[in-house]
C-alpha cells in the first residue's frame, strides 16, 4: 500500500471544493487502508474497514464529502423537492387530534398543532356514565415539543399511567441511538423526576402503583438481558432476573386485565415467559413453560385462566387454556385448533368478549367470540385487498372493540365495533385535504409465479387512466425478513407518486409471515436466497405483464429490505432503472462475524451463524458489499443515519465507497447520511421527516423522467 502523504481530510475537503467550480463534480473516493480478516482459514481484504472508526475525523470528513456530493449532484430537483414537500404538506390536516380512548377514570388521546414537530399527550376525565365529555378540562400530560427545545432529535417511548392515574411513567431517546432513559410525572403536582435508569427497553406498573418494573439493554450488543424492579418510595433499582443466553432478548409487561405482570425471553425460533401477580410485586416469578428449542408462546390471563397462543405441533399456532394455578401442559385443554392456511398472530381477551387476530393469504382478520354463549362473529371489512389492526382497547370491561382500517385508497380508519351485534361505528377517517377522491384510484391483488412455482401476492395501487402498455413507471417496495409482513397501507406521500402516474406495488415475498409462518421459513437461514429470487421474479412478472418497463422500474427497501436491495441489484442490474437503499444492511459478513456489534448474535437464528463454514459460504454468495463487482448498475440512493443503532453508518458507507471503484456507468451513485442526531427511521419531527420523504420521491421520479 503506497504511503499517504496528506490526511484524508485535506484530500476530501480539496475533492469538495473543487465542486464549487468544476461544472460536472466529482465524486469523493475513500482512500483505501490495508485490512485482512481472516475468516475459515481465508485471508479476505477489506480496505474500507477503516470507515467504521467513528471517532476518527478523516471518517467524518469522508461522510461530510459525501453529503456535499450529494447536495451538488441533486441541487437541480431542489424545486421539485421544495413543491412536492409542500404538495404533501397540503394534503396533512396540521392541527388534528387523535380518537380518545377510555382508560379507566379518563379519556386519552393526543393532538397535533400546525407547526409543531410532535404531538402534544393528553386526558380528559370521563363523563356521566364514563362517556367522553369534550367539555372536561384538559390535562397535558406530555408535550414532546417541549421536551425537544434544543434537540435535534427525540424519541419517546411508550406512554404509562399507574393504576391509581396519579403517575405517569414514559422514556426518551435524544440520541436517535435507542438509549432510552425513564421518569415518572406526578400528574398532580406535575413534578417530573430525573432519569430513573439509562439504556431502559421496555417497563410497567405493578398494581399497586409504588413498584415498576423495567428491562436494560447490554452496553456493548444492545441486547436487552435485564429485568429490574423498582420502589418509587425511596427504593434503588433492584435486579430482578438477567438472560444469559446471547440468543434471547427480555421485555416486560402485563396482562390485558392487569392481573398479572411478564417477562418474555424471546429468541427467533423459541421464547419462554415468566408470570408474577401484579398485585405482588415483591414475590418472585414463576416460569409458565421451561424453554424448548422451536417452542413459541406467550399467554393472556382472564377470570382465572391463561390463554396460550403455542406453536407447539402448531405451525401457525393454537389456542389453548390451562388454570392459572396450574397451567402446566397437562392441564392445557383446546380452545382454538391449528389450521394450516391460518395464521393465530394474537388474542385480546375482554370479561365477556375475546377478539382474536388471524391472518390468511397476506389479509388481516377479526373473529369475535362471545364467551358466554360460545357464539363466534366475523368482522368484515369492504375492500378485497386492505390492512386491519387492533386500535387498542385498554378498558378490560369494554363491550367495544377498537380497530384501525384502511386500504391502499382508503385513509386509515378508527373503527369501535359492538362485540355482542358486530355492529361497526367509524370514529374518525384520516382528512386528506384538497379534494382527494378515492374513486379516481384502483387497488387490487395480483399473483407472480416465482422460479420454484410459489405464488407471490402482490397489493397494487394506481390512479385510474394508465396504460397497460410497459409505458408507465412502476416503485417496486418489499421487505421480506424476520417474518414481518408488509401491510397494505394508505399513505399520503404516495399521492404525489400515483398522480404523475406512477403504479405502486408492495411485494409481499418469502422471509415476511403474510402466508404463515412457512412464509418466514422459507426466507431466512439456508432458504435466504428465496427472499432474493422472489422479488426478481416479481419484477420480471410486472414487466412481462406490461405494467412497466426496465426502464422504468424504480425499486426501494429498507434496513433488512436494504439488503434486499443490494442483493437484487447484484444479481440483476439490468432490471431496475433506479434504487433507493436505505439504512442498508449490506455488509453481511463484518457485521455477522463480529460478535461484539449490536444485535449480531440473536441475529444467527434469521441470517446463521457464519462461524459455521457451511453457513458462511452461503451468506457470503449473497452478501451486497462481498459481492459487488466491475460493471454497470442502475442509478443509486443510499440513505443513513451517523447514529443509526440497528445497521451501523459504515455499512453503507463501505458500499458506496466499494461500488464507486467498480461501476463502468454514469448513473448517479449517492449517499446522503443524516450527521445530526437520527434513528434508524430517520428524523423524529414530522416535518422533518416529510422533507426527507419528498427529497426521495423527487429524486426517484426524476430518475424515470418526472421532474415536476
Amino acid at each position: 500500500m503506497a504511503h499517504r502523504l496528506f490526511p484524508v481530510s485535506a484530500i476530501l475537503s480539496a475533492c469538495v471544493s473543487l465542486m464549487a467550480t468544476d461544472p460536472v463534480p466529482q465524486p469523493p473516493s475513500a482512500p483505501q487502508k490495508e485490512h485482512v480478516n481472516l475468516w475459515h482459514g481465508e485471508k479476505v481484504s477489506d480496505p474500507w474497514f477503516w470507515l467504521r472508526e467513528k471517532a476518527n475525523p478523516d471518517v467524518v470528513a469522508y461522510l461530510n464529502a459525501e453529503n456535499a456530493y450529494t447536495e451538488a449532484m441533486t441541487g437541480d430537483i431542489q424545486p421539485f423537492s421544495e413543491a412536492l414537500y409542500k404538495e404533501m404538506l397540503g394534503r396533512i390536516k396540521q392541527t388534528d387530534l387523535s380518537v380518545p380512548v377510555r382508560r379507566g377514570a379518563f379519556y386519552y388521546y393526543s393532538r397535533t398543532e400546525e407547526g409543531k414537530q410532535y404531538p402534544i399527550q393528553c386526558r380528559r376525565k370521563a363523563g356521566k356514565g364514563g362517556a367522553y365529555d369534550e367539555k372536561a378540562a384538559e390535562q397535558v400530560l406530555l408535550d414532546q415539543n417541549e421536551l425537544a427545545k434544543g434537540l435535534a432529535f427525540l424519541s419517546l417511548g411508550p406512554l404509562s399511567v399507574s393504576d391509581d392515574d396519579r403517575t405517569l411513567l414514559y422514556s426518551s431517546d435524544a440520541t436517535g441511538f435507542r438509549q432510552y432513559q425513564i421518569f415518572t410525572k406526578d400528574l398532580a403536582t406535575g413534578r417530573t423526576s430525573g432519569a430513573l435508569a439509562e439504556r431502559v427497553t421496555s417497563y410497567t406498573w405493578a398494581g399497586d402503583g409504588r413498584h415498576l418494573f423495567f428491562t436494560t439493554e447490554d452496553a456493548v450488543t444492545k441486547r436487552s438481558n435485564q429485568l429490574w424492579r423498582l420502589d418509587l418510595q425511596g427504593g434503588k433499582p433492584e435486579l430482578v432476573f438477567e438472560e444469559k443466553d446471547e440468543l434471547y432478548r427480555i421485555f416486560t409487561g402485563r396482562t390485558k386485565d392487569r392481573k398479572y405482570l411478564l417477562v418474555e425471553s424471546q429468541s427467533t425460533d423459541t421464547w419462554e415467559t415468566r408470570y408474577l401477580a401484579s398485585g405482588n410485586p415483591t414475590g418472585a416469578f414463576k416460569i409458565l413453560l421451561p424453554r424448548e428449542k422451536g417452542h413459541k408462546y406467550d399467554l393472556e390471563h382472564r377470570n382465572g385462566t391463561f390463554y396460550i397462543r403455542t406453536n407447539k405441533g402448531a405451525k401457525n399456532f393454537r389456542l389453548v387454556t390451562a388454570p392459572a394455578a396450574t397451567p402446566d401442559p397437562k392441564h392445557w385443554k383446546a380452545f382454538l385448533p391449528h389450521r394450516p392456511d391460518v395464521l393465530l398472530e394474537g388474542i385480546e381477551p375482554f370479561r365477556d368478549y375475546l377478539v382474536v387476530a388471524e391472518k390468511r393469504e397476506g389479509l388481516s382478520r377479526f373473529r369475535i367470540q362471545n364467551l358466554k354463549t360460545g357464539t363466534w362473529k366475523d368482522v368484515r371489512f369492504p375492500e378485497s385487498v386492505y390492512a386491519a389492526f387492533p386500535g387498542g382497547t385498554p378498558e378490560y370491561t369494554s363491550k367495544a372493540f377498537r380497530f384501525v382500517y384502511q386500504s391502499m385508497v382508503t385513509p386509515q380508519s378508527v373503527y369501535d365495533c359492538d362485540m355482542a351485534s358486530g355492529k361497526q361505528t367509524r370514529l374518525k377517517e384520516t382528512e386528506v385535504l384538497g379534494g382527494y377522491d378515492k374513486a379516481q384510484y384502483v387497488t387490487e391483488r395480483l399473483w407472480a409465479t416465482a422460479r420454484d412455482g410459489v405464488k407471490v401476492p402482490l397489493s397494487v395501487v394506481y390512479k385510474k387512466g394508465i396504460k397497460r402498455d410497459g409505458t408507465a413507471p412502476l416503485f417496486l417496495y418489499a421487505y421480506g425478513s424476520y417474518g414481518f409482513g408488509q401491510s397494505a397501507t394508505f399513505s399520503i406521500p404516495r399521492l404525489s407518486l400515483l398522480d404523475r402516474g406512477m403504479v405502486y406495488v408492495i411485494a409481499h415475498i418469502r422471509g415476511g409471515n403474510e402466508l404463515g409462518e412457512a412464509w418466514h421459513d422459507d426466507g431466512m437461514l439456508m432458504k435466504k436466497v428465496n427472499t432474493f429470487t422472489d422479488f426478481i421474479d416479481s419484477a420480471d412478472f410486472l414487466v412481462k405483464e406490461k405494467w412497466t418497463a426496465k426502464d422504468r422500474l424504480v425499486i426501494e427497501g429498507g434496513s433488512a429490505g436494504g439488503l434486499l436491495m443490494g442483493a437484487v441489484t447484484n444479481l440483476r442490474p439490468d432490471l431496475f432503472k433506479a434504487v433507493h437503499s436505505a439504512v442498508p444492511f449490506v455488509d453481511v459478513m463484518n457485521t455477522m462475524m463480529d460478535a461484539s456489534l449490536p444485535l449480531t448474535v440473536g441475529e444467527y437464528l434469521e441470517w446463521g451463524n457464519p462461524n459455521e463454514k457451511a453457513a458462511f459460504d452461503y451468506m457470503r454468495a449473497y452478501s451486497p458489499y462481498d459481492n459487488l463487482k466491475k460493471g454497470a448498475y442502475p442509478a443509486i440512493l443510499v440513505t443513513t443515519s451517523f447514529n443509526d443503532s440497528q445497521v451501523m453508518y459504515w455499512e453503507p458507507a463501505k458500499y458506496v465507497a466499494k461500488l464507486r471503484t467498480l461501476k463502468t456507468d454514469a448513473n448517479p451513485l449517492l449517499l446522503k447520511i443524516k450527521m445530526e442526531p437520527a434513528g434508524h427511521g430517520g428524523a423524529s419531527g414530522r416535518y422533518d421527516a416529510l422533507k426527507d420523504k419528498a427529497f426521495e420521491t423527487a429524486w426517484m421520479l426524476k430518475q424515470v423522467g418526472i421532474t415536476k
